[in-house]
């Protein structure tokens, strides 16, 4: 682990109310949004029956200067509003990685 920096990850996971109601286009937003954030790292997702999106970030500033965006806010509103039946954010500090690839 050369040269490893800790950085955090921030954890979404969520139950989703039916139908697409403009979701897929404004998490497309928003992903373009984040990229475009000091701090940002990166970003992965997993959708079935719970969404799962992890992104990561430089550090806990910058966390909360992409919680505080004014588009991000209204992207939460409108979630909470219509799009989630439930959601959980954990945040995590990571210390360590490593990975396979074949």
């Amino acid at each position: 682990m050369k040269n490893f920096k800790p950085y955090y990850a921030v954890i979404f996971t969520s139950m989703r109310t039916e139908g697409d109601n403009g979701y897929g286009k404004m998490a497309q937003q928003m992903e373009g949004l984040a990229k475009k954030q000091s701090g940002y790292l990166g970003i992965e997702s997993a959708k079935d029956e719970v969404g799962i999106t992890v992104s990561y970030w430089e550090s806990l500033a910058a966390i909360a200067d992409w919680k505080a965006n004014t588009d991000h806010l209204f992207a939460q509103q409108k979630g909470i509003k219509d799009w989630y039946t439930s959601y959980k954010v954990r945040i995590c500090l990571v210390e360590r990685e490593y990975d396979f690839i074949k």
